[in-house]
């Protein structure tokens, strides 16, 4: 093909960086989060997904050695956590890692990383939605010894028919999200707190039951395990780009962005390896396997009453929420900056003059999630959440390299330490978590990626703000055409 094709220059061409500075303000998204809010944001999206829902599927995988897993997760968590605050303090809008592939990698790379996105949210989001209904069904049973018929409540391919309780969730989530995103943030601070106040019941009460002998074999099934459970618990670690995608409504975003990315990162990982743990040695781990709501029957198995095990229950009940919340949030604030970009449809950048919300991004994004909670495996949604979050970060440090390269006197809030060391070293840990997937994974995601390279071509390079500028949002974020 001619370097001068025009599918050639459409694939490669970049957003240049003064164009997110612009997009930024005038009639599109207010700013009115500030640090701590956007903190509990990432903490929101995080804790729920990987110690109320994964230690359940992780410890069969690795034994007692899940402590290890998290661990390792949390280290190429955090190298990429250093490439998103670096990022996102020189490019701070919304959009995250595929606003950042705009300005570094290219047009073509930056829809397939958008694509990555959508599907990273929107599966995580469905796969927590699921999970819901197991604590919901194990609170109402300890409350009122009621429980909802597995048909209804059940995760599909675990005695589920349609998972009614994940689609209401979904549905309640996206009516507060279109209220407003200042309202969102309240809602969720609050429950992020009564969650850690949960886990911390835990560990507290858990630890009085600790058997080192739980602990023994500590690998039973080999550092392949560790690996193999680390790459399903990295879904949790998905908090890291949710505060990325906030960039348009936070105050002082050069500051804001790095601090909560940082923050956020260092709570979860020390609430993740207490948890995990306490868990595995409070009792042995070939009990985990098949354990609706763990958490709670671990703590009803050391009191043998039924108080612990219901505020643990009630306290997943609330803290499940706010995951779904920010993970809605976060798509949908990606599909209002692709279809800023011109990349989808003008719908999906309407902002409603009232709330300040992209109101047709939310509902959409609430429709398709509700969809996969309600019929989809949850095992399935896992992996795939894995693989659509290491794609993501993987394109997050080659921006940093990149970037620095191309543009080294650009104003940056937060510098990497050690480049370009630890961009490598998280390309590296990224690609090997992605190594350890299994192989109907890749084949989903990559038919995933085919419907991806279809749109673009058919719709998304013709309506480019890069093809047309004078014809899209670029000059005015709020803008119709």
């Amino acid at each position: 093909m001619s370097p001068r094709s025009p599918l050639r220059r459409q694939l490669l061409r970049r957003k240049p960086l003064h164009s997110f500075t612009d997009a930024g303000g005038g009639a599109g998204l207010r700013r009115t989060v500030g640090p701590f809010q956007l903190t509990m944001i990432g903490i929101g999206a995080t804790i729920g997904t990987g110690i109320f829902f994964a230690l359940g599927s992780a410890v069969p995988e690795a034994g007692p050695a899940v402590i290890l897993s998290f661990v390792v997760a949390a280290v190429a968590a955090a190298l990429t956590a250093l490439c998103y605050a670096e990022l996102a303090s020189a490019v701070p809008v919304s959009g995250s890692s595929y606003s950042y592939a705009y300005a570094t990698l290219g047009e073509f790379a930056a829809w397939a990383v958008g694509w990555c996105l959508l599907l990273e949210y929107a599966v995580s989001g469905a796969a927590i939605a699921v999970s819901w209904g197991e604590y919901l069904n194990d609170l109402t049973l300890r409350l009122f010894d009621v429980r909802m018929p597995d048909a209804i409540s059940a995760p599909p391919g675990a005695g589920g028919v349609v998972n009614l309780p994940g689609v209401v969730l979904v549905g309640l989530c996206c009516l507060l999200l279109v209220r407003g995103a200042k309202e969102s943030a309240l809602v969720n601070t609050v429950m992020v707190l009564v969650k850690l106040a949960v886990l911390a019941l835990f560990v507290v009460v858990g630890t009085t039951a600790f058997d080192s002998g739980n602990l023994q074999p500590f690998a039973p099934l080999g550092f392949a395990g560790v690996g193999t459970a680390a790459a399903t618990v990295f879904f949790a670690f998905i908090g890291l780009d949710a505060v990325s995608t906030a960039g348009d409504e936070v105050r002082d975003p050069k500051r804001t962005l790095p601090l909560a990315i940082v923050g956020a990162l260092a709570v979860v990982t020390t609430v993740y390896v207490l948890v995990a743990v306490v868990g595995v040695g409070a009792q042995p781990w070939t009990a985990f396997e098949g354990q609706e709501a763990g958490l709670s029957a671990i703590l009803g198995d050391i009191t043998g009453a039924q108080w612990p095990a219901v505020l643990l229950s009630a306290g997943a009940v609330l803290s499940i929420v706010s995951v779904t919340l920010v993970v809605l949030y976060g798509q949908s604030r990606i599909l209002y900056t692709m279809g800023r970009d011109g990349m989808l449809p003008t719908a999906f950048r309407r902002v409603s003059p009232r709330s300040g919300t992209p109101v047709f991004s939310t509902l959409m994004t609430g429709g398709f999630v509700a969809l996969l909670a309600a019929v989809f495996p949850l095992d399935l949604l896992a992996d795939l959440t894995s693989m659509g979050t290491l794609a993501a970060f993987t394109v997050v440090s080659l921006g940093v390299l990149i970037l620095r390269r191309t543009s080294p006197h650009l104003d940056r809030g937060f510098r990497v330490p050690g480049h370009p060391v630890v961009p490598v070293l998280s390309l590296g840990a990224c690609g090997y978590l992605i190594y350890e997937l299994p192989l109907d994974t890749y084949l989903l995601f990559g038919g995933w990626l085919v419907l991806a390279l279809v749109v673009y071509l058919l719709y998304s390079r013709h309506n480019s703000a890069l093809e047309a500028p004078e014809d899209t949002a670029l000059a005015a974020p709020g803008a119709e055409r």
